[in-house]
């Protein structure tokens, strides 16, 4: 048999990605499908004026908003990225977001 690479969903389904996550207020709420030393892939839903603080990764990181607004910093510039944007962010480059109002988001790192 081989081995799974993805956990936390069913397999062989079709699913409405957004759903799989619930806000919480004052909570960053996370789900991990994939999560190796090559790539991670993570569905997150942030309560409003949640967020990430700045950091970098080792990785390309992608993020498709699939719910909501969120104001995301990539070096020195700031965008309002919303429902149906992706945004790339480089590896080395510090990057951070908070949620402007309710905000749901899959993020893939590629490293």
């Amino acid at each position: 048999m081989q081995k799974k690479l993805f956990k936390n969903i069913d397999f062989g389904k079709a699913l409405d990605l957004a759903n799989l996550v619930d806000y919480q207020p004052g909570k960053v709420i996370s789900l991990t499908f994939v999560q190796n030393e090559t790539v991670s892939v993570t569905l997150f839903a942030f309560a409003q004026n949640e967020g990430i603080s700045t950091h970098s990764s080792s990785g390309d990181a992608m993020v498709y908003i699939l719910d909501g607004k969120a104001q995301i910093t990539i070096g020195e510039e700031t965008q309002v990225a919303e429902k149906g944007q992706v945004i790339v962010m480089p590896s080395n480059v510090p990057h951070g977001l908070e949620a402007n109002e309710n905000f749901k988001m899959l993020l893939i790192v590629v490293k």
